[in-house]
């Protein structure tokens, strides 16, 4: 994990202030927890700054109590696709797997916006692991979480057609206005597609009337009829 600026001002050295961000971990009376706890390192990761990249050995276990990491891969051509975030409260499944079979990072996590994270050194996650089963109970259960959400993604990736795809994407996050704020190439990075392959299907909705189509945003316009596309395919 990259450094970070390190955060001060721990309100009680043998209950970290950060612990109360994730109910679990906090809900337990647990000395080898607590020992594990203390020595987890905050920091304040600006935004765009790399945890880790492609092929970098894991030093850390990672959690993240407010902010979020994009974690994504890419391509020798450089295409990229996200592959999950880690938001609050939330631990990271590469990270996780990494500490728990050895190897090394195989895609990249970067923070979207200033990040407030957790550092636990491997060797103190290692013992957590083999002495407390309530962090063991925590870590398996953030891992499970993320890993099916890693299974929705190979299924979606395999399974349905881009269009769908995107209509889906767009219906998931809009705001309350019904905008989504981002351009054609951010969205083509988050479904790991083209850029030209997004406008081409941006296009069609908007011709449809399903979107109205602006420079940095798309407006959601029809979302049953966008939801029906989604999942039938068809208008």
């Amino acid at each position: 994990m990259t450094a970070g600026v390190p955060e001060g001002g721990r309100d009680d050295p043998a209950n970290p202030s950060w612990v109360s961000s994730f109910p679990q971990l906090a809900a337990l009376d647990d000395p080898v927890l607590s020992a594990t706890c203390r020595a987890g390192q905050e920091l304040l990761l600006p935004a765009g700054t790399d945890v880790f990249r492609d092929g970098d050995p894991c030093r850390n276990y990672l959690l993240v109590r407010d902010g979020s990491v994009r974690v994504y891969k890419s391509s020798p051509g450089g295409r990229e696709i996200v592959l999950y975030r880690v938001g609050p409260g939330q631990g990271c499944v590469f990270t996780t797997s990494v500490l728990l079979a050895g190897g090394s990072y195989p895609a990249r996590g970067t923070t979207e916006c200033e990040t407030h994270a957790i550092a636990i050194p491997a060797a103190l996650f290692q013992s957590g692991m083999d002495q407390s089963p309530g962090f063991r109970r925590f870590v398996c259960a953030e891992y499970a979480s993320r890993t099916r959400q890693m299974v929705l993604l190979l299924e979606a990736l395999a399974f349905s057609r881009i269009d769908m795809r995107v209509a889906d994407w767009l219906l998931t996050n809009q705001d309350e206005d019904c905008h989504v704020r981002l351009t054609h190439r951010a969205l083509a990075l988050e479904l790991g597609t083209a850029r030209e392959v997004i406008s081409r299907h941006l296009k069609e909705f908007d011709r449809a009337g399903l979107v109205e189509l602006a420079r940095g945003r798309i407006r959601v316009l029809d979302p049953e009829r966008l939801a029906a596309y989604a999942s039938s395919g068809h208008l």
